[in-house]
């Protein structure tokens, strides 16, 4: 599929594909014409890619996730050095989801008081 193809199929513009692929996240052939060409198994690396950016991976660390999820059958073996980091961005995203608590509680608090 070329590029288009894979990024509506994805949800993301032909300008991330080509960033990923930048990025080493993703790589594609070349057709004749010089157009990349992607695999039906892209779409999915590209799924991956994205929910990964969207909880705030950084593409350093997706680049070392990637080849140890790549299919149904995740190798842990090669990817043990991850799990570290994989820890410290668990901490994060904890961190994180309770500020996102704190402030959704003084929010409804100052509505609870507007509406009282």
């Amino acid at each position: 599929m070329l590029i288009g193809e894979l990024a509506a199929a994805c949800g993301v513009s032909a300008r991330s594909v080509r960033h990923y692929e930048k990025c080493g996240l993703l790589t594609s052939a070349r057709s004749p014409n010089g157009y990349r060409v992607y695999s039906p198994a892209d779409v999915e690396t590209v799924r991956r890619i994205k929910a990964l950016l969207n909880v705030g991976l950084p593409v350093a660390t997706i680049a070392r996730l990637l080849p140890c999820v790549v299919d149904a059958s995740p190798r842990l073996d090669p990817c043990d050095d991850l799990m570290a980091t994989l820890r410290t961005e668990v901490a994060r995203l904890d961190a994180q989801a309770a500020e996102i608590a704190r402030c959704r509680g003084l929010i409804a608090e100052i509505v609870d008081r507007s509406t009282a």
